[in-house]
């Protein structure tokens, strides 16, 4: 008798991760829209340096953003990164996304320049790229590959350029952590190959 698991078809997986990345990016436009009307009080939550108390907006930083342009620039490759990474599963990816947020918040807590406020999902960004640049070689997943060479064909140049300290007004050491935490969240993260099991019946 065959092994009748419960585990989701494809069609299930990507229905919920698109389902996830729409409420999420939706999620960052209402956050903007009540920052706005509330005079940026919400703009306190972003992470200023080495300020022990700035520990607790580790996490908030990532779901705030400075204007509705900073909103726009992160919706898209937050999507569809997001959706991306999202298939391979909805509790992997939040543990995913949990832990690249903490690592490039802290990362900016401790290097980013004193007296700067850092905000915006684009820390997650770099390290969504970063995870899925490599994954598929990592787990030596044909379609993985494939998907990690179309992600950097699409955005290699904005994630290089991301990474120049020449910009002013951008967060380069957060974009850095960020990619470097995403590299390495694809080795911690690997599937390993599934060991056939006898089901007897």
């Amino acid at each position: 008798m065959a092994d009748s698991g419960l585990e989701w078809s494809r069609t299930d997986r990507a229905k919920a991760a698109a389902k996830l990345m729409v409420g999420w990016v939706a999620l960052l436009w209402l956050l903007e829209v009540v920052d706005v009307i509330s005079g940026h009080a919400l703009d306190g939550l972003g992470i200023t340096p080495r300020e022990p108390s700035e520990l607790l907006d580790v996490v908030p930083a990532a779901f705030i953003h400075f204007g509705f342009a900073h909103v726009a620039a992160n919706s898209v490759p937050l999507l569809v990164m997001g959706f991306l990474a999202a298939l391979g599963g909805i509790r992997r990816f939040a543990a995913l996304c949990l832990v690249l947020i903490v690592a490039d918040g802290l990362g900016v807590w401790l290097i980013a320049p004193a007296h700067t406020n850092t905000a915006g999902a684009s820390g997650l960004i770099f390290g969504l790229f970063g995870f899925l640049l490599v994954s598929g070689f990592v787990e030596r997943r044909p379609l993985g590959v494939v998907v990690g060479l179309l992600v950097g064909a699409v955005w290699g140049g904005s994630i290089l350029l991301g990474l120049s300290p020449l910009q002013t007004g951008i967060s380069w050491q957060g974009h850095l952590i960020g990619l470097a935490a995403g590299v390495a969240a694809a080795f911690w993260f690997r599937r390993r190959p599934v060991e056939a099991r006898a089901i007897q019946g």
